[in-house]
Formats: C-alpha cells, structure tokens, sequence
C-alpha cells in the first residue's frame, strides 16, 4: 500500500509586529495604515479624546451613551436606515468609552470599505443624538447596571475601584456610569458633551488590512477628509494616587457557595522601563494553567478552576506619567476561602524568597513571544494593538520592541519586577462572598484590616 508523503516542516520565518504608515488629513485626523496581504476584512480603528474624566459632574456614563448613540442615526438617515446601510456593506461598527476616550471599531470586507467609510465618517460628522433613541439607550443602561451588581466579578471591581482611588478622581466611579447619574443624561447633554470633546484635530483613524488596488489616500479624503472641527488645547491628565495599604473588604453576600476574590494596587505601566519585566514575571506568577498560583491553588488543592494575575493599563498621558492596575483574580469556594488566601499569600513570599527558575521563565517567553504571530493574525487585532498604543501616548514601533525586551528579559529581572509588584503588606484585597463564613477565616490571616460592606 502507498501512503501519501509524511508533510514536513519549514523553516519558521522571521516574524515582526507590523510597523504602521503613519500621516495628517488636512482636516487635522491623524490616519495610521498598515498593509496586510490576504486580510480581506478591514479593520479601522478611531480614537477619541473623550475620556471619561472630561465628563461633567453628576454625569458619569453620559460618555458611554454618546458612543453607542454614534451609530443609532445621523442627519441623513434614522437609526432604522444607518443599521440596514451598515448590513448591506456586510459591515460591523461598535464604540465604547473608557478612561483613556472613545474607540469607535469598524470592520468590513475591504470590497465594502469605500461605503463603509462613508458611513463610519457621516456617523462622526454628524450624528443625529435623536430624542427618543437616547433615551432608549439610557433605559438600556439602568436596566443593566443591577445585572452587573449582581455579577460577583464585576461588583468586586466596582468595589476594588472605590477602595483603590481618591473620590476625586473619576477611576474610583463606574465607568459606565450610576442609576442615579445615568438617568440624569438626556439629548441635549450627550449633544453638548460630543460638541466638547469628538472632533478630527484630536483623533486618530488606525486602518488595518488588504490594502491591494485601494487608494485610501483619496479613500480618506473624500469620507473622513469631510469631517470638520476645530482646534483645542492639550488636556491636562490627572495625577493617578492610590492607597495600597494592606486591608480586606468583604463584600456580603450571605448564602454564597463560592468566594470571588480580586487582589490589586497600582504600578509602572508601559511607559516604565520595568514594563517587560513586570510583564514577564506576571505571566510565571499567574498567566497560564502552568503558573504558580493555578499549579498550587487549582492542581494541589483543588480551591478553584483558575486564578489569574495581570496587568491592565488604565491612563497615560503624552509626558509618559500613567499606572496599571496590577491584580490577582479567581473565585474559590466558600469553605476553603481562608486556606485558599492563606496559600496564595504563600505563593508570593516563597516567590520574593526563591524567585522564579529559568524554565519558568523560558515557557513564559515562549507563550508570550512564540504565539505572538498567531495573536495578530486578523487585522482587528494588529488594529487594536496599534489604537492601544495611541492611546497610551506610545510609539508606533512600542510593540515589536517589547518582544525584543521580553526575549531579552533574564529570570533574575523578571523575579524582581514581580515581586515589587505585589509586595503581600501593599495589597488590597476584595471578597464578594458570604460574610458570615468567610470574615473570621480572614481575620486570622493577619494580611490586613477586614471590613464588612452591604453586597
């Protein structure tokens, strides 16, 4: 019998991260393009500067509204219309608000992207803000804000953010707003915050795709190039303070058969040298199912499913000031909430004792730096990368650079970055769990003042 021959293996590739074009419409948008061959569906990224700090007092979430009411009907055509042009393109347009502004994300297959530029620009040019559809939006936002109260993951992130941050600065709030502000929000002020903040001197379109035979040159001009606006000064970013000291908070919730936990402070976000290293250290601490805190807390003890360390940017601004959220997230069982902190509080002393081994290191740089060309296979997520880093006031080359630094990263470096990053007397810790159970197993820990809030 005769087999067909055994495939075998190339030679891998150099591979980088795409470096961008980057250019000015005369109308002061700047445009970031990369060319990427066979990516039929584009991916077109715009930044905003909206950020959630510029809302006006009381009006929390009035950001998050304007975004989603970018694309419910502009001044030639209603909501109903803009959908049915949207879904002749074969496109999709969504937008949502964060600290650092606004991302307005379109894809399409590049065959439609003329039209769909069209649509993306009349939606920023002019968009309708129509009576009846804000305040459509608005019900839709307060009938979700008692869901995610209910949602331990994210009524523990609600509580860390309170606890974490000054009540003068906009990170210690919702992000997408209170019932008692989100019901203040009507047309006339969503109008007035866009008329503010959304125009093309302070934004950025990032376009990502098979750029093949497309002359986005006049592409642009003739469909974002319309969209007009003036000039403002640079917004100044506000100091970023947090009290990180040691402490507990207890969010009840009696009758709950598991605890969810989420450990956080603030550090060095990508504008510190450390970055890499931060990055690297996280990921041997809690980055995958063969890190230190799943290899102990999920496969010796069997406390939970997965737990997790990261880090999130939250603010940067143009000088390079800025912090990340630095944190430790899972859920446990009840019984076992107490053994489960206590271990896991082990895990960072043995760790700031004995520091990381070079195999950990070595499988973190490869999951980390070896799959990087599978992550950025679509255009969306070499689009979304590159919108980050406009964003976070880095440069277009910050990402093929940080792949370099991370190979380059030795485990000594990665042990000290960690272990600076979560020292275990600078954490806050929060519990969204049954109180009664769980509060006297905390206390004997020692790892802080414990506090008992309403769930």
């Amino acid at each position: 019998m005769d087999f067909h021959p055994r495939p075998a293996s190339g030679e891998p590739t150099p591979w980088a991260f795409p470096a961008p074009d980057r250019g000015t419409l005369p109308n002061g948008l700047t445009v970031l393009r990369c060319h990427r061959p066979g990516q039929q569906v584009v991916a077109v990224e715009i930044n905003l500067d909206a950020p959630l700090g510029a809302e006006p007092d009381g009006l929390d979430g009035i950001a998050t509204i304007m975004a989603r009411a970018l694309s419910e009907g502009t001044d030639k055509r209603s909501a109903e219309e803009f959908a049915a042009e949207l879904e002749r393109c074969g496109a999709t347009l969504d937008a949502h608000a964060d600290h650092p502004g606004v991302r307005v994300s379109l894809e399409v297959p590049v065959s439609r992207l003329p039209k769909a530029l069209g649509l993306l620009a009349e939606a920023l040019r002019a968009p309708a803000f129509d009576d009846g559809e804000i305040k459509r939006l608005v019900r839709n936002r307060l009938d979700e804000i008692p869901h995610e109260t209910a949602n331990p993951g994210r009524r523990a992130a609600k509580e860390l953010y309170r606890s974490l941050f000054p009540a003068s600065l906009r990170m210690s709030r919702p992000r997408q707003g209170t019932e008692e502000t989100v019901a203040r929000i009507d047309s006339a002020g969503v109008r007035a915050f866009y008329e503010a903040h959304v125009r093309p001197a302070t934004a950025t379109a990032v376009v990502v795709g098979d750029l093949t035979g497309v002359d986005l040159d006049a592409l642009l001009a003739e469909t974002l190039g319309t969209w007009q606006g003036d000039t403002v000064a640079a917004r100044a970013q506000p100091e970023i303070t947090a009290d990180d000291s040691g402490r507990v908070i207890i969010v009840d919730r009696p009758g709950a058969v598991q605890t969810q936990l989420l450990i956080g402070r603030i550090g060095a976000d990508r504008h510190d040298r450390v970055w890499p290293a931060q990055v690297l250290g996280t990921y041997c601490l809690g980055g995958t199912l063969t890190s230190r805190l799943d290899r102990v807390l999920r496969e010796e003890k069997g406390y939970t499913y997965g737990v997790r360390a990261f880090a999130q940017v939250l603010c940067s601004a143009p000088d390079g000031s800025g912090a990340a959220l630095l944190g430790i997230s899972g859920s446990v069982d009840t019984p076992n909430t107490g053994p489960a902190l206590e271990d896991l509080w082990q895990v960072l002393r043995t760790l700031a004792e004995g520091g990381l081994t070079d195999a950990e290191r070595d499988v973190a740089v490869q999951n980390l730096v070896g799959v990087a060309p599978l992550r950025y296979e679509t255009a969306a997520s070499v689009a979304g990368t590159l919108a980050d880093q406009v964003e976070q006031h880095l440069p277009d080359d910050f990402q093929g650079q940080l792949y370099a630094r991370l190979a380059q990263t030795g485990t000594v470096e990665a042990t000290a970055a960690v272990v600076s990053a979560f020292p275990v007397d600078r954490l806050v810790t929060v519990l969204v769990g049954d109180a009664s159970e769980i509060a006297g197993p905390v206390r004997a820990l020692g790892i802080g003042e414990v506090t008992v809030v309403k769930g």
